[in-house]
């Protein structure tokens, strides 16, 4: 059998590649190195799934970062601007209207996040495989590894000739023809689920340039050992900010976070990480300072405690950090503050006050690296933003080849950003062919 159109890899990007093409009349061959299409989006968002998220375009931008946009990585730079034409065509309203349409309901929660009502991955997953299993257009194989592609160049030829694909070699040796390929197999993150790194090998084998893949929204490792009292333990509410040596901040935001045996970990660590992973793997070590009472400023907190002290003057220093901290945290307080447990707090002196005060208000970490891809929800970096046309996602060194989702130089922040990059950028592909 003939087809237009060959999709390689079967995640999200791919399946909505693949549901598009054939959707138009092409004839798509979907394959799937996996037993299963899908299996990383039916655990992402720990199971349910945030396809979206439902803010503006113009809101939208700034949670996407790239390498290759035109700028290097910085604090408020966006890669973006990259995607407003793929956006404009394909967004959150068109992503959320085909699921609906398509029987999954659809429900949006604090931060403009939507999920599908039945809180269930699997609905989105199921929505989309039914429709390629219903259209006659579509052939599936799973188990089935592409080793390369093939590409044809006119060797008479000038030298600015683009050559054209042609088709792909599956490491069986079976050759397929096909002058349209999509190229989405994913990043690095979770590897069990198929996310190996394979695409990268073969935008490269055919002139891309790839920055270094390294994990994003990833817990951090910290230099300093964390109590036992306090790995597991969630903290609400708290203002989480990463520097580097000059003290330029990379993220600053409040939020949810919680310890782990080596490090933080939590939904206000993994936006953070997304500004710390390179600098990190890139030898850096970086400063987090967590402040516990972000409501009250500098001044308000010194007050605070000059109440709290003059009224519970004779309760025992390490029985009244229980005025301002939660019991999981006093070890490490008073590990680091170097105050006499049993002192009354009559006792205290104003210098040891103020030594209390900076602490609430920036507890210090020592980021010296990130968990591995296992554990990271997104790959940042991959194929260089300039050798793809942001329009069709076509590339700009081989005709015909497609590369969409995670293996672009695209990551996002939490909250749907990272799922409609991948809708989109796979409807451009499959709308272009």
């Amino acid at each position: 059998m003939e087809y237009d159109v060959i999709v390689v890899g079967g995640g999200a990007a791919g399946l909505m590649a693949a549901v598009t093409a054939s959707g138009r009349g092409r004839r798509v061959l979907l394959l799937e190195k996996m037993d299963q299409a899908g299996r990383k989006l039916r655990i992402t968002g720990k199971g349910r799934c945030n396809l979206t998220n439902t803010a503006s375009l113009r809101d939208t931008l700034p949670h996407i970062g790239s390498s290759t946009a035109g700028t290097t990585r910085k604090p408020g730079q966006s890669g973006g601007v990259w995607l407003r034409n793929a956006y404009g065509r394909f967004f959150n309203h068109e992503i959320m209207q085909w699921f609906e349409e398509h029987g999954v309901p659809l429900v949006e929660e604090r931060g403009g996040r939507v999920f599908p009502a039945s809180g269930r991955s699997l609905d989105i997953f199921l929505a989309l495989i039914g429709e390629l299993e219903k259209n006659p257009n579509v052939t599936i194989r799973k188990n089935t590894t592409v080793k390369s592609i093939e590409v044809f160049k006119d060797t008479n030829a000038s030298s600015d000739v683009i050559p054209q694909a042609t088709g792909v070699v599956l490491q069986s040796g079976e050759r397929i023809a096909c002058r349209h390929i999509i190229l989405a197999t994913g990043g690095l993150s979770y590897p069990t689920t198929g996310s190996t790194g394979a695409g990268y090998r073969m935008a490269t084998e055919l002139g891309h340039s790839v920055v270094e893949p390294v994990p994003s929204l990833v817990a951090l490792q910290c230099k300093e050992t964390i109590p036992e009292e306090m790995v597991g333990f969630v903290l609400k509410n708290v203002q989480l900010s990463i520097s580097d040596p000059q003290s330029t901040i990379f993220n600053s935001a409040v939020g949810e976070m919680t310890f782990t045996n080596d490090g933080l970990a939590g939904p206000l660590v993994l936006s953070a990480s997304r500004m710390a992973t390179r600098p990190l793997h890139e030898g850096l070590s970086l400063t987090a300072r967590l402040d516990l009472k972000p409501g009250l400023s500098p001044e308000q907190m010194d007050r605070r405690l000059l109440s709290d002290i003059d009224q519970n003057g004779t309760r025992i220093f390490n029985d009244a950090l229980r005025l301002w901290l939660p019991a999981e945290l006093i070890p490490l307080a008073l590990k680091q503050l170097h105050i006499e447990y049993y002192k009354r707090l009559h006792q205290i002196t104003g210098e040891e006050r103020r030594r209390l005060g900076r602490w609430l208000k920036g507890v210090e970490f020592t980021i010296t690296g990130t968990h591995d891809f296992n554990e990271a929800v997104v790959t940042q970096g991959g194929v260089s933003l300039a050798e793809v046309n942001p329009k069709t996602m076509e590339s700009r060194l081989v005709n015909g080849l497609y590369i969409v989702g995670e293996l672009l130089d695209l990551d996002a922040d939490t909250g749907g950003y990272n799922l409609q990059i991948a809708f989109s950028t796979a409807h451009a592909a499959a709308e272009a062919i």
